[in-house]
């Protein structure tokens, strides 16, 4: 096993190893370990569009308080090979059924039966929460980023899930719902081969979606209307005619505000470029496909009513609109779908990208979720 990190032009991070791991589940899972195999283990989970590389700023802390820490690249990611990059592929093995299975065949090729804590940003949040909540005795705290949980969705007939889409586009301003843009064919090829390179519309993505980009102000949202829903920023309600790539476009930050990003320099930007110049999209678009266009909620539907009991932290960026994108999750998390909630946490001069913007603070809220 070489301890030399196995995305190629990643910069040096000393204390951070890259393994791989047959998950018993179809996969080789490559993952970034630190800290000593034998203590208790932290798994973190990351989201979209990043990598087991995003959570390089606070691996070393988490080491360093005496924890096992290890990141995986989930199904569809970076180094970790066996999942079917096809828009035609087979969607349920995107299904969050299945990549909690994922994780659990993790644990288990790293001859543990308990994960100490189980962490997940954005898409990741979900795998985290999910996994918290179907297997207690295995994942024993819990802490979800920027996407709050509400639960296991509800046995009653919803309404169509099209309308909200008709209703969008029917705006005076024509508009689309991200989602919407990530379900279609296109959006893969049209994010892989972005005019503006990877490396500038990863810059533009997470630049816009950052504390960063001045606009981030977010606020509550009444009801899930079109017409609330557009109050959101174009990476979340985008308008009808433009793809991703024109939309963080209009947003490039300067080539001086680039220079004074120091959560993301240029060459650690240049590893996810690489990655995803390599692997394209469309393994992580299959998760959106799959959970958040209702193809699976029906098996999901017989949890309903069952709730995360184990020790549960919250932490968002102050400035991340993934909070309220979903009106009434975040209150539903903390009064409904979660009973042992310890934490919420709302930092200051962090947007969507919590861990990477404000590391230092969120490794030591990672510390104190552990020992609670």
């Amino acid at each position: 096993m070489s301890d030399k990190i196995a995305y190629p032009n990643a910069p040096a991070l000393p204390g951070i190893r890259s393994r791989f791991a047959d998950n018993g589940n179809g996969l080789t899972m490559h993952y970034l370990e630190a800290g000593d195999p034998k203590a208790p283990l932290i798994l973190l989970l990351h989201g979209f569009p990043e990598l087991a590389y995003s959570w390089r700023k606070v691996m070393p802390a988490l080491a360093e308080a005496g924890y096992y820490v290890v990141a995986p690249d989930q199904r569809g990611y970076g180094r970790t090979i066996g999942w079917d990059p096809r828009y035609d592929g087979n969607l349920a093995d995107s299904r969050v059924l299945n990549l909690v299975r994922d994780v659990m065949g993790l644990l288990s090729a790293l001859d543990r039966r308990t994960a100490h804590a189980v962490v997940g940003h954005d898409f990741g949040a979900m795998v985290a929460a999910w996994a918290a909540l179907l297997r207690p005795d295995v994942f024993q705290r819990c802490c979800i980023m920027s996407a709050p949980f509400a639960g296991p969705p509800s046995l009653s007939v919803g309404g169509n899930a099209a309308s909200i889409h008709a209703d969008l586009a029917a705006l005076e301003r024509p508009r689309k719902h991200y989602h919407w843009y990530y379900w279609t064919r296109a959006a893969n090829e049209e994010m892989w081969r972005a005019p503006q390179g990877m490396h500038d519309f990863l810059r533009g993505y997470f630049h816009h979606k950052s504390a960063d980009w001045a606009d981030n102000k977010p606020f509550p949202l009444a009801a899930w209307t079109a017409e609330e829903l557009a109050k959101m920023p174009t990476y979340y309600i985008m308008d009808l005619a433009e793809s991703m790539p024109e939309t963080v476009a209009r947003e490039m930050p300067s080539p001086d505000q680039v220079a004074a990003c120091k959560w993301m320099p240029d060459a650690e930007m240049a590893v996810f470029a690489v990655e995803y110049g390599r692997t394209g999209f469309q393994g992580g678009l299959n998760w959106y496909r799959a959970n958040q266009g209702g193809a699976f909620n029906t098996e999901l539907q017989i949890f309903n009513g069952k709730t995360i009991d184990v020790p549960f932290t919250f932490i968002s960026g102050a400035s991340d609109w993934g909070i309220h994108q979903r009106p009434g999750a975040l209150e539903k998390m903390e009064s409904q779908a979660c009973t042992n909630v310890r934490s919420i946490h709302l930092l200051p001069g962090a947007g969507h990208w919590v861990q990477q913007e404000q590391a230092a603070t969120v490794a030591r809220l990672l510390v104190e979720a552990a020992s609670a």
